[in-house]
């Protein structure tokens, strides 16, 4: 598979005042076309940060202050406004959480999902209106005539998901990032815009990077994992191998976290504490104060990514002392 999104030792700072937050701290990653790359971690962790980030939407007091953001070979970091438009909508999409809030309610959902094929695709209105209707039974939204003269309180939650969609994927776009866009959805309808989003990329090629909470979701649509703390990653590798062979506390932590209906007497692991905020003054890991096997080192000196195998990266002192002896340091 052709590599297309490539982000290397990003690392984001908000201004507050007089002082500098690191919010996002040296993340690396890579998304093949075709694969799924699900960023997880708890709220607050800076997954939505690292998404929004590639897409050039940081809030205005946000600034990537390091690192490299690259779409096949075009450098994203520091592109001008006016190029990043050509890109925003076209080659990069993005599905937001909240469709009721991302979507215009002073506008029908025709003018919403005409405006992409418009602006990027210089479709006339005619062919354009043509095209949406197309693209809302492509997701599935039953008499797309009727639903493009209608405004996005008329729609149901799962609907106006549909139509995010639908935007999303309007101009064909390389790239698709999804910002759980299932959180406010049945399990029913879930079920449905993941199978609906998994079959359109296999469809179109694209890459997409899935940003969740749920390991539940994790494990049904990721080719990747990337597991995020306190803006850093904690662990990365493909999906059975974080789920069968877990190398970080906090990996293990989330997984621990998940339900199993099938055991009766399954008791929910609960990881202690909170995440900390961006100005907390942690030295070493920055997890070891929820960390039930946190060492000496681990308070006084912020571990390296160890490399476990192929493609599979843990931040964890522990990897010095696994019985892994082929964890290696990255430099």
């Amino acid at each position: 598979m052709e590599g297309l999104l490539q982000v290397k030792n990003l690392e984001v700072q908000f201004k507050t005042g007089k002082k500098r937050l690191k919010a996002v701290r040296d993340i690396s990653f890579s998304v093949k076309r075709g694969e799924t790359l699900c960023i997880v971690g708890e709220s607050g962790s800076g997954k939505s940060i690292t998404s929004l980030s590639i897409l050039g939407l940081l809030p205005t007091n946000g600034e990537i202050t390091k690192g490299s953001i690259r779409l096949s070979k075009q450098e994203l970091v520091g592109l001008p406004e006016k190029e990043f438009q050509k890109i925003r909508g076209n080659e990069i999409s993005m599905i937001f959480q909240e469709p009721m809030t991302a979507l215009n309610p002073t506008f029908t959902i025709g003018f919403q999902l005409r405006e992409p094929l418009m602006i990027h695709r210089k479709l006339s209105e005619e062919t354009a209106n043509k095209e949406c209707i197309s693209l809302l039974k492509r997701v599935g939204i039953p008499d797309p005539a009727k639903k493009l003269k209608q405004f996005p309180h008329e729609l149901s939650g799962g609907m106006l998901q549909r139509v995010m969609i639908a935007i999303a994927l309007a101009c064909e776009p390389n790239l698709l990032l999804a910002d759980e866009p299932t959180t406010a959805l049945d399990v029913t309808i879930q079920a449905q815009i993941l199978d609906l989003i998994d079959d359109l990329k296999k469809q179109m090629g694209m890459g997409v990077v899935f940003v969740t909470h749920d390991m539940g979701v994790v494990a049904e649509i990721a080719d990747q994992v990337m597991v995020i703390y306190a803006g850093e990653i904690a662990e990365i590798g493909d999906v059975d191998s974080i789920f069968n062979n877990p190398q970080h506390p906090y990996t293990k932590g989330l997984l621990g976290a998940v339900p199993n209906v099938d055991e009766k007497e399954h008791e929910l692991n609960i990881i202690p504490g909170s995440m900390p905020n961006l100005d907390d003054q942690i030295s070493g890991c920055r997890f070891h104060p929820r960390c039930p096997y946190a060492m000496d080192v681990c308070r006084k000196k912020s571990p390296p990514a160890f490399r476990v195998s192929d493609g599979r990266q843990s931040k964890c002192w522990l990897q010095e002392v696994n019985v892994n002896e082929s964890a290696t340091t990255i430099t």
